[in-house]
């Protein structure tokens, strides 16, 4: 079950590379700043993609998890 570690280490790492780039996205909206409207619907953009890494993050600890146990 060694690749299931690797495989979960790999989709660990980009969750947490995509949830780097939503914290910069998300810094840059503040930055630009705007109405109160304007901001909410650029934040809005960055959402799924931040569940997405979290997702991505989430189910890649469990694969590791997984293979550590079975391994």
């Amino acid at each position: 079950m060694e690749w299931l570690i690797w495989v979960g280490a790999g989709l660990t790492l980009i969750g947490v590379a995509l949830l780097a780039y939503c914290i910069v996205a998300a810094l840059k909206v503040r930055k630009l700043g705007g109405t109160d409207e304007e901001m909410r619907a650029r934040l809005q953009k960055i959402l799924p993609l931040n569940m997405l890494a979290l997702m991505l993050s989430a189910m890649g600890l469990g694969a590791v998890s997984v293979g550590i146990f079975l391994g």
